[in-house]
């Protein structure tokens, strides 16, 4: 009878609270519908982790370690980063470039709305944050979970649990933090600005070129990103050869499922309530937030600048969408344009913009990676 109750016995209010997160998080994906695919499992996780001598966690018996089922694949799907360029490929795979190469100037939006994630790594730095913690919380802002997992994991940084957590959580809440940012800077006059779209013809060749050139650009200026990079654009590579249809589907959703499934309990492993439950948890949660915001702004802020050079001025909310998170970023930015104008129609640019903050984000975090040493 002491056996059984052993385990009751055992709890802590820290585990406690890891349940609480846990619950939140699945509510948050059933009831919310924020991220379900990654959420879920994550919020699962947190629970089954913090059960007392769970099973799915390295155990020590009899002062004999036996190795759990989640620190393994911890250790041989994120450690070695396997997961994160997997899914990469799935991503890459998903996306269609065209409406960044008909119109190319969108790609200075994706470049701009990466302005959070630098201001974030001083906001850190500041508060006291290891250089490579402090650019790990920064990558949040890119609005990438599978960048800030490979980022972080690069660093070897404690703090991979709340990163991937507020990455996540934040991507899923676009729809509420942007409106948001967005109406801090501008007015209504400029959320109803409208830009004419003509849709352009992209050849095959230009499609096909289009990823390898990126892979060697940002390989010869960042060459630590070379496989953060790659494995996106051979993802799009796969997609536009049209010689590899069946292989582009698979990517696009078995191969996408299982390691988005894998991905989101096995972050779990980190989030043991000793390590989770913690004021600088607290801390990146709410830094992660600011290298949201501000990347939204940064991007707002630029297209503002450019519409004092420009005769047909931008949208500024185009700004905003050069953030990673496709293609909600751009769906949220054609609902405020509707609001402010019904008959005004820029989801086009801002999808153009949006495919320009993945591009852009991963090559934010190689670039961080390249020159940050530890």
């Amino acid at each position: 009878m002491e056996f059984l109750i052993q385990g009751v016995a055992a709890i802590t209010i820290k585990q406690i609270v890891m349940w609480a997160i846990g619950g939140l998080l699945i509510y948050l994906a059933i009831v919310k519908d924020f991220e379900p695919a990654l959420l879920l499992p994550m919020g699962f996780g947190a629970i089954l982790v913090n059960i007392p001598a769970s099973g799915a966690v390295t155990q020590v018996l009899n002062g004999t370690p036996v190795e759990g089922i989640l620190d393994f694949l911890f250790e041989s799907g994120i450690s070695t980063e396997a997961f994160p360029l997997l899914l990469f490929i799935g991503i890459g795979a998903m996306i269609d470039f065209g409406p960044l190469l008909s119109n190319p100037f969108m790609l200075l939006f994706g470049a701009a709305a990466q302005f959070g994630i630098f201001f974030t790594i001083c906001a850190a730095a500041l508060l006291g944050f290891e250089l490579k913690d402090a650019a790990s919380i920064g990558i949040i802002g890119a609005a990438d979970g599978p960048t800030s997992i490979f980022v972080a994991n690069y660093f070897h940084s404690n703090l991979i649990a709340p990163i991937t957590v507020a990455a996540y959580s934040y991507m899923s809440l676009v729809p509420v933090i942007q409106p948001f940012a967005i109406k801090l800077v501008t007015t209504k006059k400029e959320r109803a600005i409208r830009m004419p779209y003509k849709a352009e013809s992209i050849s095959k060749k230009t499609r096909i070129l289009f990823p390898i050139m990126v892979t060697v650009i940002a390989g010869l200026i960042a060459p630590t990103s070379v496989a953060l990079v790659g494995f996106l654009m051979f993802g799009n590579l796969i997609r536009e050869s049209g010689v590899l249809e069946r292989l582009s589907k698979t990517a696009q959703n078995e191969l996408v499922n299982i390691i988005t499934l894998l991905l989101g309990i096995t972050i779990a492993a980190s989030m043991k309530a000793e390590q989770f439950v913690t004021a600088t948890t607290a801390v990146v949660i709410a830094l992660g937030l600011v290298a949201f915001i501000f990347d939204t702004i940064g991007g707002v802020l630029f297209a503002k600048f450019l519409n004092l050079f420009l005769k047909k001025k931008v949208n500024p909310m185009v700004g905003a969408a050069g953030i990673s998170a496709f293609p909600m970023s751009s769906r949220v930015i054609q609902k405020m344009a509707t609001e402010a104008d019904p008959q005004n129609f820029i989801l086009m640019h801002a999808v153009g913009a949006n495919v320009a903050g993945q591009v852009a984000s991963v090559i934010a975090g190689g670039l961080i990676m390249n020159l940050i040493k530890f």
